[in-house]
Order: C-alpha cells, then sequence, then structure tokens
C-alpha cells in the first residue's frame, strides 16, 4: 500500500478531496487518482493539517505533478509516499544544511564578513549557470576567504537561524528514537559549533585548511560534493543498521539529488528549480515540521 499526503495550514475540506481525486464532472481528472475505495486518515500537528491517504496503486511522477498543480491553488503540499516511518523501528533523517536547516547561505555570510562578498557571488553565478562543476566552484570561493580569522566562524554562527519547522524537528525526531544527521557543502567549522547546541548525530562538511589560527584559503580533506552525500549517507545508515526504506533525506538545491534520490523519502523543502527536476516529492507550501506526518504514529 503507498500513502499520499496533502498537507497544509489549513484544514483540508472533502470537497477538496473530491475535486481532486475523484470528480466525474471534471473531464480533465484521470481515473487513476480515484480513492473512493482508500482508506482516509486525518491528523493535526504543529499547526499543520494532514490528509493521508492509503491507496493501492503507486503514482507515476507525471500523476504526482498533475495532482500538486491541481492543489497549488489551495496551498496544499503534496507527497506520493511507499511506507510511512514504522513506529517500532528506528529511522534516519539526513539534512542539508545551507537554506535547509538554516536560512543563510553560510559562505555568502562569511564573504560579507570578510569583504569578497561580490566576488564570492560572480563564482556563485558562474557555477549555477553550469559553467564550472561545484568542486572547482568551491575551491574558487574558498580562496577569497583567505586571511578570514578563525574566530569569524562564530561570530558568523551566531548571526544563523534555524529554517521554519527545524526546531520541532530537533523535538520529534530523536523522541521517535530516531537518528538526525547533516551532510554539508558548507564547512566543518559551523556545523561543530551547531552539532554542540542541537541533537545532530554525526555530521560531514569541508575542511578549511588553517594556520596560526587564519584560514588559508585552501580546501583541506575531500569536498562533499553531490556524489559524496549520496556515498555518506549511505554509508551512515549502514554503520546505524538502518534499512535504506527507513531512511528520510532533505534538501534544497540540485546538489542535494543523488542524497534524496538514494533514500526511500526523498524530500526537497523549498527546492530550487534544478532539484524539482531531479525529484518527485517536495515541500513548497509548508515548512519541515511537516515532516512529522511520515511517522506512521501521526495518524
Amino acid at each position: 500500500m503507498n500513502s499520499l499526503l496533502l498537507i497544509s495550514r489549513s484544514s483540508i475540506s472533502d470537497s477538496i478531496l473530491s475535486k481532486t481525486f475523484s470528480d466525474p464532472s471534471d473531464a480533465s481528472t484521470d481515473k487513476t487518482f480515484a480513492i473512493s475505495n482508500s482508506q482516509i486518515f486525518r491528523a493535526e500537528r504543529f499547526g499543520l493539517h494532514c490528509v493521508r491517504i492509503v491507496h493501492s496503486k503507486s503514482l507515476n511522477r507525471d500523476q504526482v505533478l498533475t495532482i500538486r498543480k491541481n492543489l497549488e491553488k489551495y496551498q496544499i503540499d503534496f507527497l506520493s509516499l511507499g511506507s510511512l516511518l514504522p513506529n517500532h523501528k528506528e529511522s534516519l533523517f539526513v539534512f542539508d544544511m545551507d537554506s535547509t536547516v538554516i536560512k543563510e547561505e553560510v559562505i555568502d555570510e562569511l564573504a560579507r564578513k570578510h569583504g569578497v562578498y561580490e566576488a564570492v557571488a560572480t563564482v556563485t553565478k558562474q557555477a549555477m549557470e553550469g559553467g564550472m562543476g561545484f568542486d572547482e566552484a568551491l575551491r574558487l570561493r574558498v580562496k577569497h576567504l583567505a586571511g578570514l580569522s578563525k574566530e569569524s566562524f562564530r561570530e558568523v554562527y551566531d548571526l544563523l537561524t534555524l529554517n521554519d519547522g527545524m526546531e520541532k524537528v530537533f523535538q520529534f525526531v530523536p523522541a521517535h528514537g530516531s537518528k538526525l544527521g547533516i551532510l554539508s557543502g558548507g564547512f566543518t567549522p559551523v556545523l561543530k559549533l551547531f552539532s554542540e547546541k542541537y541533537p545532530v548525530d554525526f555530521y560531514r562538511a569541508n575542511g578549511l585548511e588553517e594556520v596560526s589560527g587564519s584560514f588559508t584559503g585552501e580546501i583541506f580533506g575531500e569536498i562533499i560534493n553531490r556524489e559524496k552525500k549520496e556515498i555518506y549517507l549511505k554509508q551512515y545508515a549502514k554503520d546505524l543498521s538502518i534499512p535504506l526504506e527507513q531512511v528520510v533525506a532533505v534538501g534544497d538545491g540540485a546538489n542535494d539529488a543523488l542524497m534524496l534520490n538514494a533514500a526511500a523519502i526523498g524530500i526537497g523543502i523549498h527546492a530550487k528549480q534544478g532539484l524539482k527536476d531531479q525529484i518527485t516529492n517536495w515541500i513548497d507550501f509548508t515548512d519541515l515540521s511537516a515532516l512529522v506526518f511520515l511517522f506512521e504514529n501521526s495518524f
């Protein structure tokens, strides 16, 4: 059985369900969307409303996109999933960091502090336009941070803000006996500070070479790119003896696509189009607290 989740900041009426899935008067309605024989559950958590439809058929990506398009006018998010996370087994949540767990892009904030924001932004723009790969772009941007003091990371860290709903995630993931990790294309000094405050079981990020309390502008060790995010997601799941069927991955950019597709449940959060083009499920209208509906016992 498959679970279809409709998530909204407002109550979802039966008429919306009828119009979306089984209104015979609507010529545009695909009969494969009909839910007349499906079980329907409702839940409310953290000010969000969710309708869960337990459906016998799995939907293909085109069908999911059509349903999501029909729900846009109501500002309802739509997810098409297989099994939800079981109540009695440990699950794993893996997040991207910048613009996912937190609202900011750390390298932009460091560049502003160092007075090199425009130079870094130029490289970022080139990379986004396909002018260079992630690794090359990261190395070039980090070069502009040469001379930045180690203390600057603490100062920038203190300015960072959690993305909407992430505070709730830090409550309900451990409460469900699950693990939480972060795989970031950002920097280890920030993740180290972050993990000292929040319930993060593990993290991977890029190391920066340091000499006499200042950064040299070089990356130390491997670069955590899209391929490495997928590799480490699988490695941590294996090390924790958690099957991929019980792994959730969350990100916002194209660099997260492999990681999201490697997990049984991959979800874009306010995702950029480059990521949406490569995945099936994403959240546009609500926030990270919607992830609570991935647990069976939320219903």
